[in-house]
């Protein structure tokens, strides 16, 4: 067989399979893409003779959306890849043993490469490794995907921690083992994620290092997010090792639950990272110290120049990395470099990207200044300055480095495009370095920038979605006449987003006509957001025609969801055949969901013959909850066996559900051999819970031998929630040790919680070293909860020393509940110190609860000077609400002066939003700044909004300006 070609009989046969099909139904392939739920390219490279064999997954996918018999082309699929000389493509990425660690973003320690004689620069020195406790929850991991199970761990702590290089230390035995690993790069990281992860095969390590830029993309990153947690459960691509690292305020901002009035912008992120989140501490402790130091002793450079200087604080990979010499050039440089530098780091912090533009840090810089040093400005000053940030220190990292952004390489657009923003930069760029970012972020927290940044925004940035982070900050700010210029910029340079909220707005300010022409605007973007918006606010307003023709445009632009809004006006306005016609209209797109409700229209019709006619087009068309549907009309028109022909047409699509229905009918059939036949299908195929359903029913019936068998084949596919079962069987019959050895299998698979219910036991019948032992069994699948609840435990009971033990170790594995709960308690019998120090703690590991809990408690028993303090380390922790809080505290109780400065610093931090159900608030803010706040926090003049969006060349005209 031609590998590179792939020119075998049964590759052959499969792709021709394929196309037939695709002829057969008509389709085209950017159609079947969407039905299939895959990529454009993916699909083409499946079908094409010169491309490598489809994965499984694409086949089953392209099987399923043209309706053709999923087993058999997989069963091709496996041949193929067993043939002789075939391989499965490998997917992205190259052997682990090809990279350098410098290329995956590991900070460099020492100095730089001396030349050698040959004119070729060698590697720079690397220190001794020093593994502490992260990295052993980070071997296990990878021992996990040795033995065949899928793992994730993103490791969180502050900029140069050693996150990066304890990830690569952690997948150093499977290079042994010939595994690859994929970083997602270019054109950039998040569209290199989603274009690829598709492709992704076993035995690969996927580097996701500085996550949010894949998780936190505003665009994509939830479905990144998706597209992770289906590699890590997938099956047939399986085993792979997702590493990933995060600085600890975006871990916090990524798992936060939104308030009830909050879109939940992190929900798959949030999802993906539970129970995965692994901290990584500032320093060293003492047995690290100790292992650094002996390494040292034995000849290690780097590490004995770092101990020289790190040794007392423990910070050791910071000194590695040249934090303190950055922190020594910030603090010490001259005022224009330190004023680039402040300008840079509020860039940063506000959401700027990574690739900052002279013109405007330049720009920003001379509102940093002091009067003073402004005067003295000399003509080149803005020279000598990037000059002097430039100089690298100790041959590594320069403060703010030039840089040169990789170019988009994307096909060419049609004229009327708009660009995105990016192509229109012109002029040097720079880049911060990490640990002067991220001490940015820390020290200038409750500082609002100065005018002259928010001004070189307006004038300088280009990206439109650079525009809308500053705006959104600018908002969050209470600087909101400058938020509406950024955001009417955002707007100029073709951001959808900014034109769909500006529609709105227009809209709210009585300006329909302006709205329309905004709304117009996005949904020539790709963004109809806005239409619909606007056609329900016709509808309230009782414009029901002028709401269809806005929910008309969006149909136009391909919007299939404002056919199905259309077709419920057309519905109840009495006009069925209206709404029959638009739904149809949203059929023909390719929406099965309308011929569902075109079924559910002629079933209330009177017309159940024409409803299974609709179903049974939805089913062909790769729909099987149609086929479902169609199977329980069947069976309630008593033909039985019609149901079960229908449920077997599902089955071979891959519907798992309904072979659960199968082996319902043949159990109560008294087949008892093909139910379980089924239900096995349905494991084969990833679902185990049709063997667990199966279990109950011969549990009911007395069957418990067969109850148990079942339960095994579960647990054979890796379903722990069987081994649960089976461990509560085992426990009920006296077999105390199978059960215990069933529990330690489920952790063996990554499910702890019965672990941690063993744990409980364990201390609740006074055996305190057992549970000690099976809750630090726990921390080393990366759960932490155990100790948690060992902590509060020993709290009750009176011991306090042991308690503070196990909450600490919780939450140097990532999870401080246990310090936040204990320092509660403290509070609540007057431990103040005790509960003050517990509060920092659990802030120092990312959780700022426990210190407003207490200021809240503070403010309520009347010490307000120490209410504030804790309210202000909450804040410079990332969480401003308890400022809000104290603020409205201090209203009611009639002092507004104090009310006002606290809100005034709630707004500096960026706590200035104002949500629905806090109108205590929204009020305080529009009483004493009707108009906004000024860069100073002086309020803001009265000040007229812009009607017209400015012009741009990256604007696509219409002819018509709003």
């Amino acid at each position: 067989m031609d590998e590179q070609n792939g020119h075998g009989p049964q590759l052959t046969e499969l792709r021709a399979r394929l196309a037939d099909g695709l002829v057969r139904a008509r389709l085209n392939q950017t159609v079947l893409a969407r039905r299939a739920g895959l990529g454009r390219t993916t699909v083409s490279e499946a079908l094409s003779p010169q491309k490598p064999v489809p994965s499984a997954e694409t086949v089953a996918a392209l099987a399923r959306a043209l309706q053709l018999p999923v087993e058999e082309l997989l069963a091709l699929q496996r041949a193929v890849v067993r043939e002789a000389g075939t391989v499965t493509p490998e997917g992205p990425g190259r052997p682990i043993g090809e990279w350098s660690p410098h290329d995956l973003e590991v900070h460099r320690a020492g100095p730089g490469p001396a030349a050698s004689g040959s004119g070729m620069s060698a590697e720079r020195a690397w220190p001794a490794y020093v593994p502490r406790a992260h990295d052993r929850v980070l071997d296990q991991a990878v021992r996990d995907t040795m033995a065949g199970r899928s793992r994730i761990m993103v490791l969180v702590g502050a900029s140069s921690t050693g996150k990066t290089r304890a990830c690569w230390e952690a997948a150093q035995p499977l290079a042994d083992q010939g595994w690859r690993l994929w970083h997602p790069f270019d054109p950039t990281r998040a569209q290199a994620a989603l274009d690829q992860l598709h492709r992704v095969g076993p035995r690969t390590v996927v580097w996701l290092n500085e996550a949010q830029h894949y998780l936190g993309d505003r665009a994509v990153g939830e479905q990144i997010a998706a597209a992770v947690h289906h590699l890590l459960v997938s099956r047939q691509r399986g085993p792979v090792l997702v590493l990933g690292t995060l600085w600890p305020e975006y871990a916090s901002q990524y798992t936060a639950l939104p308030t009830p009035t909050e879109p939940d912008l992190h929900s798959r992120v949030r999802e993906l990272l539970a129970g995965h989140l692994l901290a990584v501490p500032d320093a060293f402790d003492a047995q690290a110290l100790t292992a650094a130091k002996a390494l040292a002793e034995g000849g290690d450079p780097l590490l004995a120049d770092a101990l020289t200087r790190a040794k007392i604080d423990g910070r050791i990979t910071q000194d590695l990395a040249g934090a303190p010499e950055l922190l020594n050039r910030y603090q010490h440089a001259s005022p224009a470099a330190k004023a680039v530098l402040q300008a840079a780091m509020d860039a940063r912090r506000l959401g700027v990207g990574l690739h900052l533009p002279q013109a405007f840090l330049t720009d920003a810089a001379t509102d940093y200044l002091s009067q003073s040093d402004y005067d003295q400005l000399t003509d080149d000053w803005a020279e000598q300055a990037y000059a002097e940030l430039d100089k690298p220190v100790h041959g590594k990292q320069a403060p703010l480095r030039h840089t040169t952004p990789r170019p988009l390489r994307r096909p060419p657009a049609p004229a009327s495009a708009a660009t995105t923003g990016a192509e229109a930069v012109r002029g040097p760029q720079f880049r911060l370095a990490d640990y002067l970012e991220q001490h940015g972020r820390t020290s200038r927290r409750h500082l609002c920038p100065p005018a002259s940044f928010w001004h070189a925004a307006l004038t300088h940035l280009a990206h439109p979605d650079d525009l809308n982070r500053v705006a959104d900050e600018a908002e969050e700010r209470l600087r909101l006449q400058w938020a509406h210029h950024l955001r009417h910029q955002a707007a100029a340079h073709g951001s959808p987003v900014a034109l769909a909220l500006l529609a709105v707005l227009r809209a709210e300010a009585g300006d329909l006509d302006g709205a329309e022409a905004l709304a117009r605007q996005a949904a020539d973007l790709g963004d109809t957001h806005a239409l619909h918006q606007l056609a329900m606010m016709r509808e309230k307003a009782g414009d029901p025609d002028g709401a269809e023709a806005l929910l008309r445009q969006a149909a136009d632009h391909g919007d299939t969801d404002a056919l199905h809004q259309l077709a419920v006006i057309r519905e109840e306005a009495g006009d069925p055949d209206g709404a029959e016609a638009l739904l149809r209209q949203a059929a023909d797109h390719g929406d099965t969901d309308a011929l569902h409700q075109l079924a559910v229209i002629r079933e209330k019709a009177g017309d159940p013959d024409g409803a299974e006619a609709l179903l049974r087009q939805a089913a062909d068309h790769g729909d099987t909850d149609a086929l479902h549907q169609l199977a329980v009309i069947r069976e309630e028109a008593g033909d039985p066996d019609g149901a079960e022909a229908l449920l077997r047409q599902a089955a071979d699509h891959g519907d798992t559900d309904a072979l659960h229905q199968l082996a319902v009918i043949r159990e109560k059939a008294g087949d008892p051999d093909d139910a379980e036949a089924l239900v096995q299908q349905a494991a084969d195929h990833g679902d185990t819970d049709a063997l667990h359903q199966l279990a109950v029913t011969r549990e009911l019936a007395g069957d418990r031998n067969g109850a148990e068998a079942l339960l095994r084949q579960a647990a054979d596919h890796g379903d722990t929630d069987a081994l649960h079962q089976l461990a509560e069987m085992r426990e009920e019959a006296g077999d105390r040790d199978g059960a215990e050895a069933l529990i330690q299998q489920a952790a063996d698979h990554g499910d702890t919680i019965a672990l941690h219910q063993l744990a409980v036991t364990r201390e609740l019948a006074g055996d305190r070293n057992g549970a000690e032992a099976l809750a630090r069994k726990t921390v080393i699948y990366g759960d932490a909860i155990a100790l948690c609840r060992l902590s509060v435990m020993r709290e009750s009971a009176g011991d306090r020393a042991s308690a503070e033990i196990l909450a600490r170790q919780a939450a140097d594995h990532g999870d401080t509940d246990a310090l936040r709960q204990l320092a509660v308690m403290r509070e609540e019998v007057g431990g103040r110190d005790s509960a003050e120090a517990l509060s920092q703690q659990a802030a120092d590991h990312g959780d700022t609860l426990a210190l407003s809990q207490l200021s809240v408690m503070r403010e309520e028993a009347g010490d307000r000077a120490s209410a504030e303090i804790l309210a202000r380390q909450a804040a410079d922790h990332g969480d401003t609400d308890v400022l809000r809080r104290l603020a409205e505290m201090r209203e009611a109780a009639g002092d507004r002066a104090n009310a006002t400065t606290l809100a005034r610093q709630a707004a500096d931090y960026g706590g200035a939003s104002v949500e629905y159900e806090h109108a205590a608030w929204a009020s305080m803010l529009r009483a004493r700044w009707p108009h906004g706040m000024d860069p100073d926090g002086t309020p803001t003049p009265l000040w007229q909004p812009t009607v017209d969006i400015p012009h741009s060349p990256l604007t696509p005209s219409n002819g018509s300006s709003p």
